[in-house]
Formats: structure tokens, C-alpha cells, sequence
């Protein structure tokens, strides 16, 4: 293939149909839920820092950690959905405009390719607005798609 063939080249596949969208999304598990969140809202991963908790913040805020120097609020995301409260000390850092949130987990899997044309709708009143879309992945699961958006007005 030349280079001006490679410059003017389009998403198809050999067939001649368009080639998939395709957004990175990272999998963790909370109460046995398999949620995805957009890698581009992913700052990073982080496990063993002490949570400080605060007194008068709704329950759901666990409490905020110091991360850099940055203080970081902490929302138990099993809390939100009515789960009960999650046990475990890994956190997901992430960021939505300029504002970044961490989210208690059970555990996180695996980055994987998500076609954004599979992305499904979800029901109204499904996960109180923390879910703005699922689909199943090629290994058989159900993946929910996480709203940092509507994350962040909980926080």
C-alpha cells in the first residue's frame, strides 16, 4: 500500500462495509455486577489508601483520600445502587471535565473493545441514572455502561 493510499484511507473492512466503532472501556465487578467505564475516564488504579471519613456527607461518600496532594472524594458505588457497603480498599480513580472522583470496587478485570453500536439503552429507573447503557461482550457477558457524568452530581 502506498503512503497516499494509507492517507486517504477509510474505516472498511475487506468486505466494503464500514468497520466497527470501537471505545476502550475498563470492567470491574460491584456486587456481582459487571460495569464498564470509558478508559478515557480512567485516571488511574489504587489500592491500600486510607479513606478519611467526613461527618455530615450523605452515605454513599465513604470519605476522601490523599492522593499527590490532591484531596479525592470516595463514593461507594454498591451504597448507591442499595447493595450495601463495599468492604474492599480498591479504588478507581476517575475524571469527567475537570473533576475527579474515585469509586470504591469489588474488583477490577480487564480493558477490553466495546462496539459502541452494540450499546444498548437501559430501562428508566434501572440503576438510578448511574447506567446509561449495557451490551454483551464477545465472552457472553453483560456489560453496564457507567455515567461519570451522573456520578459526578452524586458526589
Amino acid at each position: 500500500m502506498t503512503q497516499e493510499e494509507i492517507l486517504y484511507q477509510t474505516d472498511l473492512t475487506e468486505e466494503g462495509a464500514p468497520a466497527p466503532q470501537t471505545e476502550k472501556y475498563l470492567l470491574f465487578l460491584s456486587d456481582a455486577l459487571l460495569f464498564g467505564v470509558p478508559a478515557e475516564n480512567v485516571v488511574e488504579i489504587i489500592t491500600g489508601h486510607t479513606v478519611t471519613e467526613l461527618p455530615l456527607v450523605p452515605g454513599h461518600i465513604r470519605g476522601v483520600i490523599n492522593l499527590r496532594g490532591q484531596i479525592i472524594p470516595i463514593v461507594d458505588i454498591r451504597y448507591l445502587l442499595s447493595h450495601g457497603s463495599c468492604q474492599n480498599d480498591c479504588m478507581i480513580i476517575l475524571q469527567s471535565d475537570d473533576t475527579q472522583v474515585g469509586i470504591l470496587v469489588d474488583q477490577v478485570q480487564k480493558m477490553v473493545d466495546v462496539d459502541i453500536s452494540t450499546l444498548l439503552p437501559v430501562p428508566p429507573q434501572s440503576s438510578k441514572d448511574l447506567v446509561c447503557g449495557m451490551c454483551s461482550l464477545e465472552d457472553g457477558q453483560t456489560m453496564l455502561a457507567f455515567d461519570c457524568t451522573q456520578l459526578l452530581e452524586h458526589s
